[in-house]
């Protein structure tokens, strides 16, 4: 079984889309944890905020398959296949790490937004602070240690739902 991370976020309905989202990728991975919710501002473009977070689960199929399920499910809950790369979200997953492949595409892996975006980079860090980054060799922790947080401000969000209760969260 592969251990995967996937960056799951949306501004458009956010905790109806998170919580669709949980239950969707409970239904298709197993041994599913949570971080914490973050709220932060939208990255790229003038939009409401998203509210992020990373999931870990457990797969025993491919990278291509994996990334197939994840677009399936964002079209399931109402992505628009034309959707431009800067813009509101219903539902955002991005598959993060596939243990630790290293992949030019068509998926990119690891994803490189785990070393430029606050909301990928500390949730992904408090769900395995001691994961070492296949490219620049640094634990999750120490990455997020050396991170400029202030330039990317996150709200951490108390949600009343089945996500937070399941959750084992490591806070770092």
């Amino acid at each position: 079984m592969a251990r995967i991370y996937i960056g799951v976020g949306s501004n458009i309905e956010r905790e109806h889309y998170l919580r669709a989202g949980w239950q969707a990728l409970q239904q298709v991975f197993s041994a599913c944890r949570c971080s914490t919710v973050y709220e932060s501002d939208a990255v790229g473009f003038d939009g409401a905020p998203f509210y992020n977070l990373v999931i870990a689960a457990e797969t025993s199929i491919s990278v291509a398959e994996v990334a197939a399920r994840l677009r399936a499910i964002e079209f399931a809950h109402g992505r628009p296949a034309d959707a431009r790369k800067f813009s509101g979200r219903t539902l955002d997953l991005d598959l993060l790490c596939y243990d630790q492949l290293v992949l030019d595409g068509p998926t990119v892996l690891p994803r490189p937004d785990i070393l430029t975006r606050a909301f990928v980079l500390r949730p992904f860090a408090e769900l395995n602070p001691s994961y070492h980054h296949p490219v620049v060799g640094m634990t999750l922790a120490h990455l997020w240690q050396r991170y400029d947080a202030a330039s990317q401000p996150l709200t951490p969000v108390q949600l009343d739902w089945a996500i937070q209760a399941e959750s084992e969260v490591i806070h770092v």
